[in-house]
C-alpha cells in the first residue's frame, strides 16, 4: 500500500487510521504463556501463508539453571544446523564457537538463568516448503554473550514451533510471535 501524506487541516478519518495502523511493518500474531518447570513449550498456529518471515521473542521467564534455549519447528527432529560464537564480557575475542550438525534441534537460539530468559530471533520461510533459517539469535549468558544463526535443511511447510530447554527447565514469561508484513 502506498504511503499517504496528510496535510495541515486535512481530516484524518477512522478508515485512514485503521488502514495505516493495520499496515504496520511488524504485525502481532499471537503469544503463548510458558508454564512452570517445563522442558519445552509448543506454539501452534504460529505460521501461515500471510507472512514469509517472523520475529520470535521469549522474555519474562526464568530457567532452573544457566541454560541454553533451543528450538524445533513443526515437530521435526532432524536436519538442524547452527553455530554460536561467544566471548566473556571481560574479553572481546571469541572464546568458543559451538554448533549443531544435523541435530534434533537448534540448541543456541537463546539463554536463561534464575533471573531471566532471552530469545529474540528472525525466522525465515517456516511456512514455505523450503529450508528455514534463523538469524541474529542473541545469546546473553551471565558472564558471556554472543550471537547464533542456523538452517533447518528439511523443505517442509510448518505451522508451529517449540522453545526447548537444553538442560533443566524454564518457567513463566511469554513467547511472542510477530509477522513481517509483505507489502
Amino acid at each position: 500500500m502506498a504511503i499517504k501524506t496528510f496535510t495541515t487541516g486535512e481530516v484524518l478519518t477512522a478508515s485512514d487510521t485503521n488502514t495505516y495502523l493495520a499496515n504496520s511493518g511488524l504485525v502481532y500474531i499471537k503469544q503463548q504463556t510458558v508454564g512452570s518447570a517445563v522442558s519445552s513449550v509448543t506454539v501452534s498456529s504460529a505460521f501461515s501463508s500471510t507472512y514469509d518471515n517472523y520475529k520470535i521473542i521469549y522474555s519474562g521467564g526464568t530457567a532452573s539453571s544457566l541454560n541454553t534455549l533451543g528450538m524445533t519447528i513443526g515437530g521435526s527432529s532432524t536436519g538442524y544446523y547452527s553455530i554460536v560464537h561467544y566471548s566473556t564480557f571481560s574479553s572481546p575475542t571469541v572464546l568458543i564457537s559451538e554448533g549443531n550438525n544435523n541435530a534434533a534441534s537448534w540448541s543456541y537460539v537463546g539463554y536463561g538463568s534464575a533471573n531471566y530468559t532471552s530469545v529474540s530471533i528472525d525466522l525465515i520461510n517456516p511456512f514455505a516448503a523450503l529450508y528455514t533459517t534463523y538469524g541474529a539469535g542473541a545469546w546473553p549468558a551471565v558472564t558471556v554473550a554472543g550471537t547464533s544463526s542456523g538452517i533447518h535443511q528439511v523443505a517442509t511447510s510448518y505451522t508451529s514451533f517449540a522453545i526447548t530447554s537444553v538442560s533443566g527447565t524454564i518457567s513463566g514469561g511469554t513467547i511472542y510471535v510477530y509477522g513481517y508484513r509483505k507489502a
